[in-house]
């Protein structure tokens, strides 16, 4: 309101207190008044009205744009418009601009119509633009012909009603066919786009594992990452577009969002944001059993939480609850930041009692003469299936990413009542967050007491070497990477001829088996029984990692 005179700024007063036809763009004389003081102010005038033809709000912008302020929060559910029309000047010609319709895609607006003002002050043609139930390519509205100024017939209030009404049909068809939460997947960055893809695959899995139901993927490869959006605002707009076709709540980003751009996300799409680390803690939280589990999984949610407490705002309203935001939610910042802190350092020490009763325990069965065998690799690589073919127990075993993340131990026996421990533990991932690195490292404790590990790959998986790849960085980080080990190439059973003859060449001291009709895990039985009972010396480590046959 700067620069503005005080008979201005009355009139302005005078245009909040106007009551609009609900059927009609406005009266000829509100059209007058309002491109009258447009042009005397040399700025873009602005007016949010809602279905019964009240002024919410009135706008001052720039000469040739206009900035709508931060609006309350929407009328809930997707299928819902937010009750208001933009009817706005526009002093050059031109009618509704590129921005015009990213303001209604975002906002939701029932429609946007823009007036154009001639030099001296007098209206010329308006234009409107509403958004549409099925959207055709990538142009979710449709843009009415420019109309003469003083044709002020229009359908606002009907038209956005019948498209509430479509919006909220099509909402419950998707409810009826499937009524898990939908999310956008989302992979923004500098790799070539193959591995993106791939890398949205292995999300698409995650998502599923969390209960989640891909409504749609977008792939952008960048040179550089937008720090505030993370891609610019048009591919925002893009992405908005998808959202809507297929009835998206929320968008899951592959990689991990800084707070800004969580925030500023949420904000500008009004839709729930989140990242890969947010998607693993949230299938973590699920899927944690033990009380040891269970802190570790609040410790890690606690930990990625607290930088990006900013306060009670819009944006962490869609950052916190359901998938995502399972565990401590949103909390009030300095208050909750040391209640943060106080309730992170008593999980640890609970987390170090517990550490030193498993100690406990390691060492009385150390004490028993009792080799263990540990079962490491990639996430849903076959790990628990092949353990329960081996003991013949009953650990839970899913075709999902994580379905293990408590450790588990099983006796093995051997004929002349000789035995070995099998321990199950957490399937590894690419870029395992800093968060459950450093939480899970008391679970995955198991494995520096192990005599051997079985390193349990997917031959099936188009991308077996990068998992493998994975698994072994992973190992190195928790110094456990010169451990005698042994390569198991799981699911044989479904690879063709030249491809098992491919992965032989490949990995010729790997046992090959399929866990699941226990096809390979005679041998494999032999080898353990020869490696841990009979010649134990053997597996001494050394200066190299020891891939054993």
């Amino acid at each position: 309101m700067q620069g503005l005179k005080p008979s201005q700024l009355a009139a302005l007063t005078r245009l909040f207190n106007r009551r609009f036809p609900a059927e009609e763009v406005y009266t000829v004389d509100q059209a007058r008044e309002l491109s009258l003081l447009s042009r005397a102010v040399g700025r873009q005038l602005g007016l949010l009205i809602d279905r019964k033809g009240r002024v919410q709000m009135v706008i001052v912008g720039e000469a040739g744009s206009i900035m709508i302020p931060e609006l309350p929060r929407g009328r809930s559910g997707q299928e819902r418009l937010r009750g208001l029309r933009l009817l706005h000047t526009h002093l050059s010609p031109g009618g509704i601009s590129q921005e015009d319709l990213m303001d209604m895609l975002f906002l939701r607006l029932d429609a946007v119509v823009a007036l154009t003002v001639n030099p001296v002050g007098e209206p010329v043609q308006w234009q409107a633009a509403h958004l549409l139930p099925n959207p055709s390519g990538s142009q979710p509205y449709h843009l009415d012909t420019p109309q003469p100024w003083d044709r002020t017939e229009s359908q606002f209030v009907a038209t956005a009603e019948a498209l509430e009404e479509e919006l909220a049909r099509k909402a419950e068809d998707a409810r009826e066919a499937d009524d898990t939460p939908r999310a956008m997947l989302v992979s923004v960055g500098t790799q070539p786009r193959i591995i993106q893809e791939r890398n949205l695959d292995e999300l698409a899995e995650l998502a599923r594992t969390a209960g989640l139901t891909v409504a749609g993927r977008m792939v952008q490869r960048v040179a550089q990452i937008n720090p505030r959006l993370i891609m610019g605002k048009g591919k925002v707009a893009e992405l908005e577009v998808l959202a809507l076709q297929g009835r998206a709540g929320m968008m899951v980003f592959d990689g991990e969002l800084s707070p800004a751009q969580l925030h500023n996300l949420a904000d500008i799409t009004e839709r729930k944001v989140i990242d890969r680390t947010q998607l693993i803690l949230d299938i973590f939280a699920q899927h944690a059993v033990s009380r040891a589990g269970k802190l570790q999984v609040e410790l890690a949610q606690l930990r990625y939480t607290q930088p990006r407490l900013v306060g009670k705002n819009r944006a962490m309203d869609r950052l916190m609850g359901g998938i995502g935001g399972r565990g401590p939610g949103e909390t009030k910042l300095e208050t909750d930041r040391r209640k943060i802190r106080e309730r992170m350092a008593r999980i640890r020490k609970e987390l170090d009692q517990l550490r030193r009763q498993r100690s406990f325990t390691r060492a009385r069965r150390s004490r028993q003469g009792i080799p263990l065998a540990a079962l490491v690799g990639y996430t849903n690589a076959g790990k628990s299936t092949l353990l329960n073919t081996l003991t013949r127990s009953e650990v839970l075993a899913e075709n999902k990413l994580f379905a293990t993340l408590d450790p588990t131990t099983r006796r093995l026996r051997f004929p002349a009542e000789k035995e070995i421990i099998m321990a199950d533990t957490v399937g590894f991932i690419r870029n395992l967050p800093k968060e459950l690195m450093d939480a899970f490292r008391a679970t995955l404790e198991e494995l520096e007491a192990a005599d051997l590990l079985l390193h349990v790959a997917d031959a099936s998986h188009p991308d077996l070497l990068q998992q493998i790849s994975a698994v072994e960085t992973i190992l190195a980080e928790m110094e456990l990477d010169r451990m005698p080990r042994l390569m198991i190439l799981n699911k044989w059973d479904q690879l063709e001829a030249p491809a098992r003859a491919e992965l032989a060449d490949a990995f010729p001291h790997a046992l090959t088996i399929s866990a699941k009709n226990g096809e390979g895990c005679k041998a494999l039985l032999e080898e353990l029984e020869l490696l841990l009972l009979r010649h134990p010396a053997s597996m001494v480590a050394t200066d190299a990692p020891t891939v054993l046959n």
